[in-house]
C-alpha cells in the first residue's frame, strides 16, 4: 500500500491576537467576500470575523506578530513580499532553465511545463519568508502549485530543491504534479482557516480561506463570538466580557508542527489533537534508531519522546507567543528551569543543577560548544538550506553512532573527527559508565535489521512506563513487524494502556498480524475515546465477520464511519482512496473497491503504485485478463519501474503466456539487478519453460556474493541436471551462508561420496 503523504508546511508555534470588533453591519456569512485586499481567495467563513479588525485594540501583539515568519507564511505577491531576483534571472538543472522575470508591478516564470515544454506562470503567492522562499503558480481548475525552484534567502540565489533524477513533466513529483499541489499538500498550515473545497466530480478546487497567510484566528479559532462579547461590553462597561475563546495549548502548534496524517476538518484550538491528526510513530524511514530526526517530521514527534514532555513542558516555555522568538537568548533560555534550585512548578521532577558551566559543557564558557541546543539539540538541514533542531533534547552517544549509524553532536561540530575520537574523549570526562546508559537504539536498530535478539529489548520497551508513549507506541509495532512469538498477547495489552500513542502503536501492530488474531487484540479499539485510535483499529479490523464483534458491532460500525470521514477529508488524496479501497475489499464490497481504486487512479494518473493496487485486486478476484491489462497501463507510463515489470510478469504467468513472462521478468532484473526476489522467479521462470541450463547458469553468475535463496536455487538446478561437481560447489557455499543447516552438511558428505565413487 502507499505511503501516506506527508505535512508539508509550517505554522504559528505560539497564541496570536485576540479578536476585536468587527466593522459595524458586517456579515459572517460563509460566502462573504472580504474587501480587506485583492485576494479573491479570502472568504470569512462561518464563526470567523475579517482579520483586519484586530491590530486596533491590540496594537503590541499585532506588532509583535507582524515580525514573525508566521505573519509571512502566504502573501499575495507583490513588490514589498517577493525576496527573489525577478529582474530576468535565471537557473538551470539538468538541462531545465527556468527564467524568473517581471513586468507591470507582476511577476513571471519560464520553466518546464506539465507537457514537458516551455512555459511562461505567473506567481500568484510567495510562500514562506526565511531561510528559502517558494512561488505559487495557478495552472488552473484552482490548482496552486509551488514551484520547485526556491530563492535561498541567505545566500541570494535560487536553487533547486529536488535531490536525484528529475521527475518525468506532469507526474506526481514534477512541480506540476499533486505533490507540490497547494491545495493538497500544504493548505493547512499557512493561512488560516484554510478550505480546499476539492470538487471530486470534476477533480477541481475552490479553495477559500478567512486571510492569506497565518492570522489570529489560526490560535484562537473564530472569533464571532469573542467580538459580540465584546460589544455587549462596550454597551456596558459594567459587564466584564467573556473573551468566548477557547483557551489555547500546544495541540494548536503541533497541528502543523508534526509529521501526521489529517483526519477531520476544522480542528481548531482546545480540540484533542488525535481527534483530528494521526501523527507518524517513529519508523525507521522517518527517525534514527535513538529517535533522532531523520526525514522532515516537525517537532512533534521528537518533543514527544523527551522528558521536558513528560514534565509538562509546552512550545510557550520557550517560544514567545506572538513573534514565536525565544524567550531569553543561549542557555538563559534552558535556566530558566535547569537552574541551582528546583523550580516549585517541577514538583515531581528534578531539573535542577549547575550546566551552564564548563564544569558541565566542557567548553569555554560562551564558545559554540557551551551552548546547550548545540549539544542536545542538534540541527539537521531540510529542503536543502533551512537547519531544524532536534526537540528530543538527546544526550550525545558517539558509541551509537560508531554502530549504528546516529548522529552525534560532537562529529556534527567537530567536523573531520571520528565517533571513536569523541567517544574515548567522553571517556576522559566522565569514565565509561555514561556508554551504559538505557537507549531504545539497538531495539528499534534490531528490529528494522530483522534481528530476533531485539524482540525482547522491544518488550522491555513497551512494558516500560518510564518511556514516553510515542516510544512505546512505535516499539509494539516495531515488535509486530519481527515476527516474534506471543506478539498478540503483546499487543493486547498495549491496547489497554493508558497513553492514546501506545493504543494508537498496538492499533497499527495488529495489522502485522494474521487477522483472525486481531479481534482478540485490539477489538477494545474500536470505541476508544481517541479517533486516531478508532480509525487506525476500524483499518486493521476490516477482514473481520461482522457477526464475531458481538456488542460491539455498534462500535465497529461507529469507527467506520470515523474512517470514511477521513476518507472524504482527503478526498484529493490518491493514496488515501486506494488504501481505502483494500479496506473495502476486505470488507467484501467489491464493486465500491474498485471504484476506489479507479478513482485513486483519477486523481494521479502517474503515481504506478495505484494501478499496481487495481491490478492486485483484480487479481484477488479472480479477474486475471483485467489485472494483466492494468500493469501493461502502468507500465506504458514507467517502463523503467522494475516493481511493474515484475508484477506484469506474474500476471502473464498466470494467464499461461510463459514467454512473455519471461522476457518482462529479465527487463525486471535489469532494472534492480539488487533483487534477489526477481532473479529467483526469473531463473524458476527458465526452469518451467524448460531452460534449465540458462537458469542454473544466469544462477552460477548471480551466486558470488548472492544470498542463501540463489545459492539454494542454484544448487536444487544442478542436482537436477546431474552436474554434482558444480551442485557441491553450491552446497558448501550454502553451508557458510547456513553453518547451522544439518541436512546441507549431509547432503555435502553425500556428493562427496557420490564425486569420489566414479
Amino acid at each position: 500500500m502507499a505511503a501516506s503523504v506527508r505535512s508539508a508546511a509550517v505554522r504559528g508555534i505560539a497564541v496570536l491576537l485576540f479578536l476585536l470588533l468587527a466593522p459595524a453591519g458586517r456579515s459572517l456569512a460563509t460566502d462573504d467576500i472580504s474587501t480587506s485586499g485583492a485576494d479573491p481567495r479570502i472568504a470569512i467563513h462561518e464563526g470567523f470575523v475579517d482579520e483586519g479588525t484586530c491590530a486596533s485594540c491590540h496594537a503590541d501583539q499585532a506588532a509583535a506578530f507582524s515580525n514573525s515568519h508566521h505573519a509571512k507564511a502566504m502573501a499575495l505577491a507583490k513588490d514589498e513580499t517577493v525576496r527573489g531576483d525577478f529582474n530576468n534571472s535565471s537557473v538551470e538543472h539538468d538541462g531545465v532553465v527556468t527564467t524568473f522575470t517581471r513586468r507591470d508591478g507582476r511577476f513571471f516564470v519560464s520553466t518546464e511545463g506539465a507537457d514537458g515544454g516551455h512555459a511562461e506562470f505567473e506567481v500568484k503567492y510567495t510562500f514562506a519568508y526565511n531561510p528559502l522562499q517558494q512561488y505559487l503558480v495557478d495552472i488552473g481548475g484552482g490548482r496552486l502549485q509551488a514551484l520547485d525552484i526556491a530563492w535561498d534567502t541567505a545566500r541570494r540565489q535560487w536553487f533547486w530543491l529536488g535531490d536525484s533524477t528529475p521527475a518525468i513533466p506532469g507526474s506526481t513529483y514534477h512541480w506540476t504534479g499533486p505533490f507540490y499541489r497547494w491545495n493538497r499538500t500544504c493548505i493547512d498550515c499557512h493561512s488560516t482557516d484554510p478550505q480546499a473545497n476539492f470538487q471530486p466530480q470534476t477533480n477541481e478546487y475552490k479553495s477559500t480561506y478567512v486571510a492569506t497567510g497565518i492570522g489570529c484566528q489560526s490560535c484562537h479559532g473564530p472569533g464571532a463570538k469573542h467580538v459580540a462579547s465584546a460589544q455587549s461590553a462596550n454597551a456596558s462597561s459594567s459587564v466584564k466580557p467573556d473573551t468566548a475563546l477557547p483557551k489555547v495549548d500546544a495541540g494548536i502548534c503541533f497541528a502543523c508542527h508534526a509529521r501526521r496524517t489529517r483526519l477531520l476538518d476544522g480542528y481548531q484550538p482546545g480540540k484533542p489533537f488525535l481527534d483530528y491528526f494521526s501523527p507518524a510513530l517513529l519508523r525507521q524511514d522517518l527517525y534514527f534508531p535513538d529517535g533522532q530526526i531523520l526525514d522532515e517530521v516537525f517537532e512533534y514527534g521528537s518533543f514527544q519522546q523527551s522528558k521536558m514532555a513528560r514534565a509538562g513542558v509546552t512550545c510557550l516555555d520557550c517560544h514567545r507567543p506572538h513573534d514565536a522568538g525565544l524567550k531569553a537568548e543561549g542557555n538563559a533560555l534552558c535556566t530558566q528551569c535547569h537552574t541551582a534550585t528546583k523550580p516549585e512548578r517541577f514538583v515531581n521532577q528534578d531539573p535542577s543543577g549547575l550546566f551552564d558551566t564548563p564544569a558541565h559543557t566542557r567548553h569555554q564558557a560562551g564558545s559554540i560548544g557551551a551552548q546547550c541546543a548545540n549539544c542536545h539539540m542538534p540541527e539537521r538541514a531540510y529542503m536543502k538550506v533551512d537547519p531544524r533542531r532536534d526537540h528530543s533534547f538527546v544526550i550525545p552517544r558517539p558509541d551509537l553512532s560508531a554502530t549504528l549509524g546516529t548522529p552525534n553532536a560532537c562529529t556534527t561540530c567537530h567536523v573531520g573527527r571520528t565517533d571513536d575520537w569523541a567517544a574515548e574523549t567522553m571517556d576522559g570526562w566522565y569514565g565509561t559508565q555514561w556508554r551504559k546508559r538505557p537507549s531504545s537504539a539497538h531495539a528499534f536498530a534490531g528490529a528494522a535489521n530483522g534481528d530476533q535478539t531485539a524482540v525482547e529489548a522491544l518488550r522491555a520497551l513497551v512494558s516500560d512506563h518510564g518511556q514516553a508513549g510515542i516510544v512505546r507506541g512505535s516499539a509494539i509495532v516495531a515488535l509486530s513487524g519481527t515476527g516474534g512469538m506471543d506478539v498478540t498477547a503483546a499487543i493486547r495489552t498495549a491496547a489497554a494502556d493508558t497513553d492514546p500513542l501506545v493504543r494508537l502503536g498496538a492499533a497499527e501492530a495488529a495489522g502485522n498480524i494474521a487477522p483472525e488474531q486481531r479481534l482478540e487484540a485490539i477489538g477494545n479499539l474500536v470505541d476508544d475515546a481517541t479517533r486516531a485510535v478508532r480509525v487506525a483499529a476500524a483499518n486493521a479490523l476490516a477482514g473481520t465477520p461482522p457477526d464475531l464483534f458481538g456488542n460491539r458491532r455498534t462500535h465497529f460500525e461507529a469507527a467506520v464511519a470515523d474512517l470514511r470521514a477521513y476518507v472524504e477529508t482527503n478526498g484529493d488524496v490518491a493514496e488515501t482512496q486506494s488504501n481505502f479501497g483494500f479496506f473495502l475489499f476486505a470488507q467484501q464490497h467489491t464493486v465500491e473497491a474498485e471504484a476506489a481504486f479507479r478513482r485513486a487512479i483519477s486523481l494521479d494518473p502517474t503515481l504506478e503504485a495505484m494501478r499496481i493496487n487495481l491490478a492486485e485486486f483484480y487479481r484477488a478476484t479472480g479477474r486475471n485478463d483485467k489485472s494483466e491489462q492494468t500493469y501493461a497501463e502502468a507500465i506504458r507510463i514507467a517502463p523503467e519501474r522494475a516493481g511493474l515489470r515484475y508484477g506484469h510478469a506474474l500476471s502473464l504467468v498466470r494467464k499461461q503466456a510463459l514467454t512473455e513472462a519471461i522476457v518482462e521478468l529479465e527487463e525486471a532484473v535489469r532494472l534492480d539487478p539488487q533483487s534477489s526476489r526477481y532473479k529467483t522467479t526469473f531463473a524458476v521462470a527458465l526452469d518451467s519453460a524448460g531452460r534449465t541450463e540458462e537458469a542454473l547458469g544466469r544462477l552460477d553468475v548471480w551466486a558470488a556474493g548472492g544470498g542463501a535463496d540463489i545459492v539454494g536455487l542454484a544448487l536444487q538446478y544442478s542436482l537436477k541436471l546431474r552436474r554434482l561437481p558444480q551442485a557441491l560447489e553450491h552446497a558448501e557455499d550454502l553451508a557458510r551462508l547456513r553453518p547451522q543447516d544439518q541436512q546441507i552438511s549431509d547432503l555435502i558428505g553425500q556428493l562427496k561420496q557420490a564425486i569420489n565413487g566414479k
